[in-house]
């Protein structure tokens, strides 16, 4: 009986003197991240409704059209057709491929002196005072941005102007 409970205690020892192994668990995750270039945004071209001539007695508009900038005038004013004026181009560059958030901010009133023109509308082409495009494969995107301007009987003379603003951002 002795040799039986000498041969447990040295089981339960020995038992005991080994060393557990805790469960380990283990996963992979990727780091990543996307590097663009930076965006670049010129004006290459102002937006110039031309020169045109006020009636006396009857307002009209003058509009450049957004895509082609071609000069339309209605009402009491007369286009210079010499000077006709054009819509305002900008390019841009970036990483190819990606899309870009465009924002037109316009004035309200274009200025000569104390004289004002009233900006009925400026737009992106196609349309808009926001526009999304993609850049193209070589890096490079283009917008144009056109208005209508309303023009006053007896309009005073002078040349008119105000800033505008595009931004750009990666979307």
């Amino acid at each position: 009986m002795r040799l039986t409970v000498g041969l447990a205690a040295l089981a339960a020892t020995l038992v005991a003197a080994t060393p557990a192994f805790a469960q380990l668990a283990s996963a992979t995750a990727q780091a990543k991240g996307v590097v663009l270039l930076p965006l670049t945004l010129t004006k290459t071209s102002d937006l110039d409704f031309g020169t045109v001539v006020a009636s006396p007695s009857l307002a009209g508009t003058v509009v450049i059209d957004s895509t082609t900038g071609a000069r339309t005038v209605s009402g009491g004013v007369t286009g210079v057709p010499s000077l006709p004026g054009g819509r305002a181009v900008f390019q841009g560059a970036g990483s190819a491929t990606q899309q870009v958030d465009l924002t037109l901010v316009p004035p309200t009133v274009l200025n000569s002196g104390s004289n004002t023109i009233n900006v009925n509308s400026m737009t992106f082409n196609g349309g808009g005072t926001a526009k999304t495009v993609t850049i193209d494969n070589t890096g490079a995107f283009s917008v144009g941005v056109g208005g209508n301007f309303a023009i006053a009987a007896n309009q005073a003379n002078g040349v008119y102007t105000a800033n505008f603003d595009v931004t750009a951002n990666y979307k």
